[in-house]
């Protein structure tokens, strides 16, 4: 919901991160023109607030090994993206000692549209990133902690907000292929009219997998169009996006079934599962020196098949079901930055922000073989929620900074549940407070401290909820909005041209967490949760030729009460996460040959809440080589290069299989890494 243009004014620190690595370095030889990037021209010193906060350039983001689009959000430090399904629906995300599942606590804005999904059929607040050409960014703002005004919903872990490319150097086309079936087509293109131009990017994928008995069958159709003009003093961006995805699912599989030999690893116990999904949407962005304004119009439909349980509440004829959420959503923001009197160099900013989810139908459905057979719940949602936010930045010296903001949030919510005694309104407003001090102890180093309140909601459903629709049993309903509180102490230490090493400890309290109730169809409040961590990460540009980098976290998350006969360990959590990488350049200029090693670790999963289940750690190494021209480019890529077959991510919950127990067993269940995968891309530009 929130507008590119305040969070590139807002966030701006790890402007290193932004340097082309052959850039980011004086040229002793003068043989290369020197370009020296420090960020976009609206930025200025002292509006960037904490020392979890980067910038990436677009041109970076495409520059890593990646098995799916999804990954880009893989360049925050200390984020870890995966997957426990079919190729088409969103990943599961790891941030800050959450299982994120597909959103949750991480808020993602595409060009200021939210990807969020309030009172999903799959989730609160599910985010999938399918409908994202990565060659078509122009550059991620990322923040993580509960800091900033002009950000509400979902966003206690953090967020992503992704900026589309308003101008192209060069025409693109991608053309790729690779093993398991995998291929893909990109266009990139620009048209000039006058002062006015068009950019335009198509994307076609199809992908088998490498499963032994689904075939993904995955045929993804991207389409972007944007229309940029001057308007008055300021520029008018509209943009026009296009998705629509169709996908057979390899589900999470239980280990005893391969153990036993009933399935091998890359198996599956129901293969009639899967998914289709899609996206439109239409954008307009009016920016000037001093007036921000944004509108979209989003429509979005979603029906995907799973079956975790197998046999478990349903003999006959299994636990199959269908999920599935159409909707229409609205919405916008107005914001102006003015000067404050204060101090010289003293500003306030002060906005407002709207967005309506009008879901025609988010329902929950028993399946065989893809065809319904009886209704768990269906509902019709109205959720409408309004914002004002203000956020200073004052100067208090030369070396010393504060920010000062806060927001308050509307949430007015109808449901119209197939139950009568479901369906009802709810409505709530939450008022959250933001500070932090920035001080420069020298040219290099800048200490940070931040405290701030935020919040996410709830599902509708779970605010009107009284009668369990399976059993019939009175249920208590959840609160609509939930605050968390949030502190944070960093550093960052950069000469912004050869290395840039950010570090913070921080801390996060949640009135409660987020429980997704398959039998009910929707997410509930949980138990009060407090986590604390540290996160490093370091990038050093060694030379013209070389460059690394590292980022680690390690994060203890508990449930803060006491409850009989279950224990403080939150399911899900990741304690620790490490990424790194080395690329090298044959030329200072990047043209010809480079060649990229990129690892990443995770430890063992927290699977339930007495800890006493160890799933594996997981490592992946994938590797690059790249060979550049001015009008070409040939990209080979080895993922997971040392075929590992550790896992994506793990559960444990009862299941049952043919002939076992009616209760059914508990037992871990794991979706497999995928095996080694090479794809060879060929880029022409024009």
């Amino acid at each position: 919901m929130t507008n590119i243009t305040l969070v590139k004014t807002l966030i701006a620190s790890s402007i290193a991160f932004s340097i082309s690595p052959a850039l980011a370095l004086d040229d002793p030889e003068g043989d290369i023109e020197h370009i020296r990037v420090r960020g976009d021209a609206s930025i200025k010193d002292g509006e960037f607030i904490s020392a979890s906060q980067g910038w990436v350039s677009g041109d970076t983001l495409i520059e890593r090994p990646m098995l799916r689009a999804g990954e880009i959000l893989e360049f925050i430090p200390g984020m870890m993206v995966t997957q426990h399904s079919g190729s088409g629906k969103a990943n599961q995300y790891f941030l800050r000692g959450f299982n994120l599942d597909h959103g949750t606590d991480f808020t993602v804005s595409v060009d200021g549209m939210p990807v969020n999904m309030r009172s999903h059929g799959h989730g609160q607040g599910y985010s999938d990133l399918n409908f994202i050409i990565p060659e078509f960014i122009d550059n991620l703002s990322y923040f993580k902690g509960t800091y900033y005004a002009n950000i509400g919903d979902f966003s206690s872990a953090g967020g992503a907000f992704f900026n589309l490319r308003d101008a192209l150097e060069q025409n693109q086309l991608f053309l790729g292929l690779g093993e398991y079936g995998f291929k893909r087509a990109v266009a990139l293109n620009q048209f000039n009219a006058g002062e006015s131009r068009v950019v335009t990017a198509l994307e076609y994928q199809t992908y088998d997998g490498p499963w032994t008995d689904v075939d993904e069958d995955v045929k993804k159709k991207n389409a972007h169009i944007r229309y940029i003009t001057p308007l008055l003093d300021g520029q008018l961006t509209v943009t026009g996006m296009a998705y629509d995805n169709s996908w057979n699912g390899a589900d999470q599989v239980p280990e005893r079934a391969i153990q036993s030999g009933l399935i091998d690893r890359l198996g599956s116990i129901d293969t009639q599962v899967g998914g289709e999904s899609s996206r439109y949407s239409l954008s307009a962005n009016y920016t000037s020196d001093t007036w921000n304004a944004s509108f979209y119009a989003i429509d979005t439909d979603l029906s995907l098949f799973s079956n975790f349980t197998y046999f478990l509440d349903n003999p006959a004829l299994g636990d199959q079901f269908e999920q599935a959420d159409d909707r229409q959503i609205y919405g916008g923001e107005l914001f102006t930055t003015l000067p404050l009197a204060i101090t010289e160099g003293s500003s306030l900013t002060l906005g407002g922000q709207w967005r309506f989810d009008d879901i025609d139908n988010v329902g929950l459905y028993r399946t065989q073989n893809l065809q319904r057979f009886g209704t768990i719940r269906e509902d019709a949602i109205e959720s409408n929620s309004y914002a004002l936010f203000a956020q200073s930045n004052i100067v208090l010296s030369d070396a010393l900074s504060l920010s000062l903001g806060g927001r308050y949030d509307y949430l007015d919510v109808n449901v119209n549940s197939d139950v009568n005694a479901n369906s009802g309104s709810a409505d709530d407003g939450i008022f959250t407070l933001k500070a932090g001090l920035k001080y420069l102890l020298s040219e290099q180093l800048t200490a940070f401290a931040n405290i701030g309140q935020g919040y996410h909601s709830n599902d509708a459903r779970g605010a009107t909820i009284s009668v369990d629709p399976v059993s019939g049993d009175a249920t208590e309903p959840s609160p609509l909005l939930v605050k968390s509180l949030g502190y944070e102490a960093g550093v960052n230490f950069t000469d912004n041209k050869t290395y840039n090493v950010s570090a913070a400890l921080w801390r996060l309290e949640l009135d409660s967490e987020l429980v997704y109730v398959g039998d009910a169809g929707f997410t509930e409040a949980s138990r009060p949760s407090e986590r604390h961590g540290i996160e490093v990460s370091a990038y050093y540009w060694i030379s013209h030729h070389v460059t690394t980098d590292i980022e680690a976290a390690w994060t203890k998350a508990r449930f803060s009460d006491s409850v009989e006969g279950e224990g403080r360990h939150i399911d899900g959590t990741v304690p620790g996460v490490v990424s790194a990488g080395l690329t090298y350049f044959q030329n200072s200029n990047q043209l010809g040959f480079s060649y990229t090693l990129r690892g990443r670790y995770l430890s063992s999963r927290t699977v339930e809440s007495f800890d006493k289940i160890s799933p594996p750690s997981t490592f992946l190494m994938n590797a690059q080589v790249a060979y550049r021209q001015p009008e070409w480019d040939l990209t080979l890529e080895v993922l997971n290069a040392l075929d590992s077959d550790d896992h994506d991510i793990d559960y444990f919950y009862a299941s049952r299989l043919p002939g076992e127990p009616d209760e059914g067993v508990e037992d871990l269940h794991y979706h497999p890494v995928e095996p080694r995968n090479v794809r060879l891309t060929f880029t022409l530009k024009y």
